[in-house]
Parts: C-alpha cells; structure tokens; sequence
C-alpha cells in the first residue's frame, strides 16, 4: 500500500468522522442554543438536527419542563416588628431559551434574591396575625410580581408557596398558649351546649308525659260521666217501665173487675175482703155492723153471677 492509498483513507476516515460529531439528537422537552462563531446563530428543539463542523456549537443545553426551587429560610420582618423565618417554594418553567441563556447571569440565584426581596416587601406590610392567616394572598402577590420580574429572562413563574412560617420562641410559646385556651374554650362551649341540649329534651320529655297524663285522666273522666250517665239512663228506663207495667196490671185489673160484676158489688166484696183480713186473729173483739145480712145477701147474689158466668 503506497502514501496515496493511506492519505486517502485517512481522508475517508475524517470525513466520516467529522459528519458524526455534526450530527445531534434533541431529547423531547429539552432545547440546544448554537452558537457560531461565538454569537447567537439558533435554537434548536426536539429532534435530529445537524450542525456545521468546526463553525457552529452547542452553547447551552436547556430544560423545558417545569422546575421546582427551594429556597432556604429568609429572615423578614413584620409591621409590628416581628422577626420570623420564611422559606420559599418556587415552580417556574424557562419559556425562552435564548433569553435564558443570555438574559442574565445565574438565573437560579437571581430568582432567590428576587424571592427574598419581595418577600421581604410584602410581609413588611403586613402583621403577625394577618402573616399567619394569608398565605394564599402573600402567595398572589409573590407569584404575580416575580412572574413579571422574570419574564425578560426567558422564565415563566407558575406557583410561589411559603412552605414554612417559623415565628419565634416566645411567640411560638405564646401562640400555643393561645391555642390551648381557646381549644378549652370551645370544650366548655360544647359541653354547656350538650347540657342545653339535655335539659330541653328532659323538659320536652316532662311536658309531653304530662300532656299524655292529663289526655288520658281526660278521656278516664269522660268515660266515667258517660258510664255514670248510661246507668243513670236504665236505671230510670227501669223504673219508668216497672210503672208502667204495674199501672197496666192495676188497670187490667180493674177492667176485669168490671167486666165481672158491678161497681158497687165490687167495692162491697172489697169491703168483705178488708173485713175478713180485719178479724184474721189480729183484734180481740170483733163488731159487726148492723147491715151484715144485707151485706151477707149481696154476697150469696154475686157468688151466683159468678157461678152462671162460669158455666156459660
């Protein structure tokens, strides 16, 4: 093998080369800034991009997806000079890969300081109880201001989070003080609550046996009267029939009677019969009137009706 034959290898071989240094894969979510000749030439997304040998190179290699930064504790001050300790929670996403790159110097670090001023601001016109309570509005007000900031350097601020507010000692002392007495508070609270409640249903209780009570003694009462006034009613339907009844005995009675034989000889049997009941052993003496004999007769004559009356 002579020198050409080598050289031309070697050629082949370097060509070969060079074309596979310039050729370059972007991963998914990820952006290339080229650069030529030391200056901005392009951006380059995802996919097979291939660049000039010797001319062109990959500056800077950007991620797109969403990034979280947590910031250490920041010491700030409230309006009524409250010294608290507050770390940061930062999302933001690069929207500009050019601005990134060139916007400014330590991007991370400058969106720290940012955070820490802001913060600072805000808190500072705000008061302990009110730093504790607004969160979601420090939140606002830190996400809107830093996502304006931010933007000349490419990055979009999409969430900003207090992850902890660290008051002091005595504060925190004080604080859980306070929480105590008003967790005892809202205990003595529920308790006298429940006894309200208890003494309503026992007096509810109370009043609806005492209606019963009273329903029933009413009903007991009237059921009397009416068992009063139902026997009151035969009893009087009784004696009204046992009347009647003896009125239409003596009335058949005397019809009879005169059917059977004349008043007068009526009264004068009558008048026998109280006189026989007269001298029955009860009276030591006896007088008999003078007209015996025609009371006698008039006996024998009725006694003799009766005797036709019945044979006929």
């Amino acid at each position: 093998m002579n020198g050409a034959q080598i050289l031309g290898i070697f050629l082949v071989i370097l060509v070969v080369v060079v074309i596979c240094s310039s050729i370059r894969v972007v991963p998914q979510a990820h952006a290339y800034v080229i650069e030529r000749l030391g200056t901005y030439n392009t951006t380059w997304s995802a996919g097979l991009h291939l660049k000039t040998p010797l001319i062109d190179k990959v500056a800077h290699r950007i991620s797109m997806k969403e990034q979280v930064v947590d910031f250490a504790p920041q010491p700030v001050i409230t309006k009524d000079n409250v010294t608290m300790r507050i770390d940061t929670v930062v999302f933001f996403q690069i929207t500009d890969p050019k601005l990134f790159a060139y916007g400014v110097e330590k991007p991370i670090m400058a969106i720290e300081n940012l955070t820490a001023t802001t913060l600072r601001n805000i808190i500072g016109e705000l008061e302990l109880d009110q730093t504790l309570t607004s969160r979601e509005t420090i939140n606002t007000k830190m996400r809107a201001t830093l996502d304006e900031a931010t933007d000349p350097w490419g990055i979009k601020v999409n969430r900003v989070e207090l992850k902890n507010i660290i008051p002091p000692a005595a504060i925190q002392d004080a604080m859980e003080k306070q929480m105590k007495a008003e967790r005892e508070r809202r205990e003595q609270i529920l308790i006298a609550e429940g006894e309200k409640k208890s003494a309503i249903l026992r007096a509810e209780g109370q009043k609806e046996s005492l209606i019963l009570s009273a329903e029933a003694e009413k009903q007991s009462a009237i059921l009397r009267a009416e068992a009063t006034k139902e026997a009151t009613i035969r009893r009087a339907e009784g004696e009204a029939e046992a009347i009647l009844k003896v009125q239409q005995a003596n009335a058949d009675g005397i019809k009879f009677l005169n059917e059977a034989a004349p008043d007068q000889a009526v009264l004068t049997l009558k008048s026998l019969e109280a006189f026989a009941k007269a001298a029955d052993g009860k009276a030591t003496k006896l007088i008999i009137p003078s007209e015996i004999s025609g009371i006698a007769g008039l006996a024998s004559s009725l006694t003799e009706i009766v005797t036709k009356n019945s044979e006929s």
